[in-house]
């Protein structure tokens, strides 16, 4: 994929977001989930621009990236991150409507549409994102968990600064957008991945490095060219799927690829 137009549709994906919290959340201090929703709390709290401890909080959690994960993800969440910000601090904090309930509906599916985006082009929002696939490179975590914990300590901080009925309305704004990523981007569904290539032992070695998944290779022949070729099989996660892509675009650009979902996976799933 072009990184001009990787990069643009994160940019648009990330002034949505600026778009969803200034017009949508902020003005009835509704908030958001994980770093992203301290950072609005903190905006509201103190005279400096929720946009900027949204970069503030996370320069650590970047950093913990940079060191664990690759360039080009990290590169993708700064740029994700700092267009996110600059949109907060200069688009006013202005109410659509007056009905809170309307503002944290219509700000989830925004917010969760633009987020899933991201994702979904390689790059993160920064926060809980970074710190997930930080995880799953450790340990198989629950990180589903994890993320419900920081949601509610934001919830729960919010009913104590502000009041209880608008920590339900950041509740439900940010079960919505959990829905609403999911429907665009569902990293937590199993995917079956088959690569016939020429470059077996070079894309082998690429996915091992980048990959915690076992990978089983298999001896073939194409039918017609009578060539000898690799078969490696795997089981990925959807959101390893953008992790792969430019590795085979880049080792072997003619492999043939079948990805499939998986049913169910029993077994090994995670390389030790």
């Amino acid at each position: 994929m072009n990184n001009v137009y990787r990069l643009l549709i994160i940019f648009f994906a990330s002034v949505l977001i600026g778009f969803a919290f200034n017009l949508f959340l902020l003005p009835h201090e509704i908030l958001t989930g994980g770093v992203t929703g301290l950072a609005m709390l903190f905006g509201l709290k103190t005279p400096i621009n929720a946009g900027y401890w949204v970069i503030l909080l996370n320069i650590p959690i970047v950093i913990l990236g940079w060191r664990k994960l690759g360039k080009q993800f990290v590169g993708n969440t700064i740029f994700s991150v700092a267009v996110t910000s600059i949109s907060m601090i200069y688009i006013p904090i202005f109410g659509i409507t007056e009905d809170a309930l309307l503002s944290s509906v219509f700000g989830g599916v925004l917010a969760g549409a633009a987020i899933g985006i991201i994702i979904r082009f390689y790059g993160s929002t920064g926060g809980v994102d970074v710190i997930s696939l930080v995880l799953i490179k450790k340990w198989d975590v629950p990180l589903g968990g994890l993320i419900f914990f920081l949601n509610s300590l934001v919830v729960f901080i919010s009913g104590f600064l502000f009041a209880w009925e608008l920590a339900l309305y950041t509740m439900l704004s940010i079960y919505i957008t959990g829905l609403v990523i999911d429907r665009i981007h569902t990293r937590h569904i199993k995917l079956s991945l088959m690569v016939v290539t020429n470059q077996g032992d070079e894309l082998k070695k690429a996915l091992l490095a980048n990959l915690v998944r076992g990978i089983t290779v298999i001896e073939g022949q194409g039918a017609y060219s009578g060539e000898s070729k690799k078969i490696l099989y795997t089981v990925i996660t959807r959101y390893e799927l953008a992790i792969i892509k430019p590795l085979l675009k880049e080792i072997d650009p003619n492999a043939f690829v079948s990805v499939s979902e998986s049913m169910e996976v029993m077994g090994n799933f995670r390389r030790e």
